[in-house]
């Protein structure tokens, strides 16, 4: 089996969806501007896919305030510093400094502008 998406409860799919497309590089394969506005993004790769929605009958996380270890997204860096930059201007909010793992991963933990974590990794051995 294929993993085709994961899902999100988030609190604006559509604003959280312009941003992705505009700061992540994601694509909308499928949105609506109907509630629960679900937009499903792609990555660059067209292969993976999140979607996000806006139920109003069901409670959304408080992503703020979650240990980003709880769930996040995570997306690969070739220039983990350039990119925590660019998305901390564009809004994002930092969640720790840039480390490195012992298996010289290098990662950096951001909240996007809502709140939803988002990993940046650059593997020192790729692992897709």
């Amino acid at each position: 089996m294929k993993i085709e998406h994961a899902a999100y409860q988030v609190e604006d799919a559509r604003s959280m969806a312009k941003w992705y497309v505009e700061h992540l590089g994601f694509t909308v394969r499928r949105g609506s501007d109907t509630s629960p506005f679900m937009h499903f993004l792609a990555d660059d790769s067209r292969t993976v896919m999140i979607e996000i929605y806006s139920f109003p009958n069901v409670a959304t996380p408080d992503y703020r305030t979650q240990d980003p270890l709880l769930v996040h997204l995570a997306l690969v860096s070739e220039d983990v510093a350039a990119d925590r930059e660019r998305l901390i201007a564009a809004g994002a909010t930092a969640a720790g400094e840039i480390t490195t793992n012992n298996m010289g991963d290098q990662l950096a933990m951001l909240h996007d502008p809502w709140g939803f974590a988002v990993q940046l990794v650059k593997r020192s051995q790729p692992m897709i």
